[in-house]
């Protein structure tokens, strides 16, 4: 069975851009959320395998929502996913529980490279 992943970000060629590259590696993308609480609401429904979560959305931004998500449930796995590569942020998103972090533009042999360690 083809692992489930939720994909977040407030930009939509962003989440399709993502879903393209996820679906050629041969996973399933189990839904789109376009901010936090969507991403939070969507996890419980769906039950991903993994979450990419991008950081700076309106609304909650992604490093509430891995919090949110990470309290919901300590197993879950989020990778995050933001244009803003700088230490700061990178390491609050990873004290929030996510598993990993991949810099915009994003480079679909890192996303491939990401998945491949964290779900296979």
């Amino acid at each position: 069975m083809a692992k489930k992943i939720l994909i977040t970000d407030d930009a939509n060629f962003m989440r399709t851009m993502l879903a393209k590259i996820i679906e050629e590696q041969g996973y399933v993308v189990a839904g789109m959320a376009e901010n936090g609480e969507r991403a939070i609401d969507q996890y419980k429904e769906l039950e991903p395998d993994l979450v990419t979560m991008d950081i700076t959305m309106p609304g909650m931004d992604g490093i509430e929502a891995t919090k949110k998500i990470m309290e919901y449930d300590p197993d879950a796995t989020i990778i995050v996913c933001s244009a803003m590569g700088q230490k700061p942020m990178v390491l609050e998103a990873i004290e929030a529980g996510a598993k990993d972090f991949i810099v915009k533009p994003i480079k679909p042999e890192k996303v491939k490279e990401t998945l491949e360690k964290l779900l296979d």
